[in-house]
């Protein structure tokens, strides 16, 4: 659905683009953070095991470092979606249009989706031993 925007709200259109433009960066640096402490959280947990007990072998890096480091990935690619997102929506501000972008919403949506399965996934893995 288009609707036309009278000059006067245009500015008001533009500074709330800018305000969820700045929460999408805000959530991709939650992301990236995030995937940084899981990439780590394998091998800081592989540390205390050899210190608790040096006789225990290292399983090599796990699950944990593909998981976190496609979290970093995901953020970074967020964050590029937020800015083309945010060059869109201005556009339409210009032409005086209001535009939703359903298809964003949806594979923004599905990257989180699949990120929550591997995490789930990855924590049964791991838990054998709580």
């Amino acid at each position: 659905m288009t609707a036309t925007l009278p000059d006067h709200q245009k500015s008001t259109e533009r500074l709330a683009a800018e305000r969820t433009f700045l929460a999408w960066v805000r959530t991709s640096i939650a992301v990236i953070s995030l995937g940084f402490v899981v990439a780590k959280f394998g091998v800081w947990l592989r540390e205390l095991a050899a210190r608790l007990d040096p006789q225990t072998q290292s399983q090599g890096p796990g699950i944990s470092l593909p998981i976190g480091l496609g979290m970093m990935v995901f953020g970074g690619v967020l964050t590029m979606l937020a800015a083309w997102h945010f060059h869109r929506v201005n556009l339409a501000i210009e032409r005086g249009e209001v535009l939703a972008n359903r298809g964003l919403v949806m594979t923004v949506t599905a990257g989180v989706a699949l990120l929550t399965i591997l995490m789930i996934g990855y924590m049964m893995l791991t838990a054998k031993g709580l």
